[in-house]
């Protein structure tokens, strides 16, 4: 059996309305500061090229986050797979343990993509001081948290900018209202 197509007539089509249009939450994204994040990295680990990528693993021992509402320590166990893709950015699949300054653990994980002029990201790479509005540094993390006093992190989304030092690298963390 078939079924008759409506007849143009009778379909409506949506607009899309302009952001001028949209009622003010939908104009723009709001945040507020969540902490400042610096990890510490091992040597880079490199596997090389893949059938998918040229492939790189920073492996993450320790570091530190501190925010109004929650600070404490990052521990032992981490790593950051990272994809150099052929245009030259870098793509990041990182996974972390937090642990508060109470001794909650909390899981962060964040994908997150870094590009740039060749010769800055070069400099970067080789440890060399950049200017961090030199390039692009952007990561988007998810939390798991126990029931508790930080268990709103289940609920949050999150985005970062960060910026990579020698030693390695240091996020500013929004929360996304």
């Amino acid at each position: 059996m078939t079924h008759p197509m409506p007849s143009t007539d009778k379909v409506k089509t949506m607009s899309i309305p302009a952001f001028e249009d949209l009622p003010t939450p939908l104009q723009s994204i709001q945040t507020r500061p969540l902490f400042v994040m610096r990890l510490d990295v091992k040597p880079i680990v490199i596997v090389g090229d893949t059938p998918g990528t040229f492939r790189r693993i920073g492996i993450v021992p320790s570091g530190t986050f501190a925010g109004e509402r929650l600070s404490g320590k990052v521990l032992d166990g981490g790593s950051d797979w990272q994809s150099v893709r052929s245009d030259g950015s870098t793509t990041l699949d990182v996974r972390l343990i937090l642990q508060t300054d109470d001794g909650v653990n909390i899981t962060i994980a964040y994908r997150g993509i870094r590009h740039g002029a060749a010769d800055v990201i070069q400099r970067l790479e080789k440890g060399e001081q950049v200017d961090p509005a030199s390039y692009y540094f952007r990561i988007n993390p998810i939390f798991e948290a126990p029931a508790g006093k930080y268990e709103f992190l289940n609920r949050v989304i999150a985005v970062g900018t960060g910026h990579r030092f020698k030693e390695g690298p240091v996020y500013s963390v929004f929360e996304v209202l």
